[in-house]
């Protein structure tokens, strides 16, 4: 999807892909919780929504997009947020 013509906000990187909708939504909305925007592409619209679900971002984002969703796949994030509520 890259197009080494387009400025680099235009380029998009593939950053998640996952056969479960409810997990893409999931990976999205916290990348947009993080002020990335995300490309929701290959999910089926209607009543019977069916995946797969592939995520994309702009180019300036994918390590920031990587690291975020490799935390939350790991329990770090999690484990963050305990740690935020112990000390408050």
């Amino acid at each position: 999807m890259q197009n080494p013509d387009l400025p680099s906000s235009f380029r998009q990187v593939l950053v998640f892909t996952t056969p479960s909708i409810p997990e893409g939504l999931l990976a999205k909305g916290l990348l947009e919780s993080e002020g990335i925007p995300v490309w929701l592409k290959g999910e089926s619209e209607g009543p019977y929504r069916i995946g797969p679900v592939f995520l994309w971002v702009p180019e300036e984002f994918e390590v920031q997009a990587r690291m975020l969703l490799e935390d939350a796949s790991s329990g770090a994030l999690a484990a963050q947020d305990e740690q935020r509520a112990v000390d408050d």
